[in-house]
């Protein structure tokens, strides 16, 4: 009973935090509807979208004591110190490009702003190192915990995140016009373009 009442809160928080941080990300257009109330509304979505997301990480935990009754291993077939080495390879990385875009960004992560300005330093090598970096530490905390369960469960946060950032950049060029569409062009969505000579 644990395990479905935990995997039922897990589904509804994932979709709730793509629901929350893709209306988070909407400032701009959402301004056309309700006007300058519509930064603060940003700004709370995003904030709650915090709240559930922290919610699925209790949820992960709660799933390595409590599995899904499914036809699927429990752990991986290997020894658990092989899952901690994939969970920190990729687990690694993908902090780096979580903080080093939030560093970048600065209040603008979890405050968007009408008169904030494109962001310089990570941004100029890629347009969403934060997405990219957050979207697969579900995958390395699911290499943690050993869970082949919840190792397919994190493909579902890459889809998630690819709709926040397709959002997000529908704003931008809302927000910034011809500069944002110019940088699309110049920088990789999720990774770093290859230089042209």
């Amino acid at each position: 009973m644990i395990a479905w009442i935990n995997f039922i809160i897990l589904l509804i928080a994932t979709f709730l935090t793509g629901y929350l941080y893709i209306n988070s990300v909407r400032p701009v257009a959402l301004s056309q509807e309700i006007g300058d109330a519509a930064w603060r509304k940003s700004e709370r979505y995003r904030r709650i979208s915090i709240v559930t997301m922290s919610i699925t990480v209790i949820n992960y935990i709660i799933y390595y004591f409590y599995p899904l009754p499914l036809p699927l291993a429990r752990t991986f077939s290997w020894s658990w110190a092989v899952s901690i080495i994939i969970g920190f390879v990729i687990l690694i990385p993908a902090t780096y490009l979580l903080i080093r875009g939030s560093k970048d960004a600065g209040e603008e992560t979890l405050k968007p702003r009408p008169d904030h300005k494109m962001y310089g330093g990570i941004y100029q090598t890629m347009r969403h190192p934060q997405a990219a970096g957050e979207s697969v530490t579900w995958l390395g905390g699911a290499f943690l915990l050993n869970s082949p369960f919840l190792v397919l469960y994190s493909l579902l946060w890459l889809p998630i995140y690819y709709l926040m950032c397709r959002a997000e950049e529908k704003d931008l060029l809302l927000r910034f016009g011809q500069e944002y569409g110019e940088y699309m062009q110049r920088v990789g969505f999720l990774w770093p373009k290859k230089r042209q000579e």
